[in-house]
């Protein structure tokens, strides 16, 4: 379905029920593993989900504009569910897509019923990793080789890859206006006073007057501190805060094993399925 002059690759799980929003964090499709077991759950739970590959993800186009990356994907949302004929639903999503999710139910209140987030990214490390990884490498790919120097990385090969129309499209780019997005995007990934998640001010959190529930970071998860997620509550009025049900170094030791490549033992989302019950029970109550 065309959103904002590109294509988004989206699937709806379940034949009835309310509809829930799942979203995965980085630039991971709708098909990274242990996404499906956890929209499965929800969806054996009488709900139907909605699973898209947001722009720059997956086999969807890639798109450049926004504030952020994540004010691009909520617009995109937007689009999609009022295309869809859906909302107001419930938005849920993990590290990057709790991002997501909240910047969603803040710009656009009317969409969402309620909010479900884990894996919260914040503090300095995990802001200033995030920024290194997304943002850096094709600025200086392109500064380097202009435009052209896009399809040296390996993340935009693997979006040629699932879509070759994406090729065109990144050829397409200008090169000053792109290095120019690419750096607004960087800079929201600095740590600032008063920005407890990257690129979104606190004051907004007062747009979220729905039941949210936050599932904290690991105590030890420089990504994802247990102190951005509880800071968070503390910005979104009336917000729920529970124990994450996987261990407390869950992230820690899938990216050990994914480092040392032994995705098959221990990926970073195959926890996420272990919290249906109690999304599911938020949900109920």
């Amino acid at each position: 379905m065309e959103i904002n002059g590109g294509n988004v690759v989206h699937e709806i799980l379940g034949e009835s029920g309310e509809l829930i929003v799942l979203t995965p964090g980085g630039r991971f499709s709708k098909d990274i593993e242990g996404l499906r077991p956890l929209a499965e759950a929800l969806v054996d739970g009488g709900r139907r989900v909605l699973l898209w590959d947001r722009p720059n993800t997956g086999a969807s186009d890639v798109q450049f504009f926004g504030a952020t990356e994540s004010h691009m994907r909520a617009a995109t949302l937007k689009g999609l569910l009022t295309e869809l004929g859906e909302g107001p639903c419930v938005l849920a999503g993990g590290s990057g897509g709790a991002r997501d999710s909240m910047l969603t139910a803040m710009l656009y209140p009317e969409l969402a019923t309620k909010l479900v987030v884990w894996n919260i990214v914040g503090g300095v490390f995990g802001s200033f990793a995030l920024g290194a990884f997304y943002a850096l490498p094709s600025i200086q790919a392109v500064q380097a080789k202009g435009i052209e120097g896009l399809f040296d990385l390996p993340e935009w090969q693997e979006r040629v890859a699932a879509n070759p129309a994406n090729a065109d499209r990144l050829r397409a780019l200008d090169r000053d206006e792109f290095l120019a997005l690419m750096l607004r995007w960087l800079n929201a990934y600095v740590s600032k006073p008063g920005q407890t998640i990257p690129g979104v001010d606190d004051l907004d959190f007062t747009n979220i007057r729905v039941p949210t529930l936050i599932i904290r970071g690991g105590k030890d998860d420089w990504y994802h501190p247990k102190r951005t997620s509880l800071e968070v509550s503390c910005l979104i009025e009336g917000s729920v805060v529970i124990d994450p049900p996987w261990p407390e170094d869950a992230w820690e030791r899938a990216t050990e094993d994914r480092a040392a490549g032994r995705v098959d033992r221990y990926n970073m989302f195959d926890t996420w399925v272990q919290a249906a019950p109690s999304i599911l029970k938020f949900l109920d109550e």
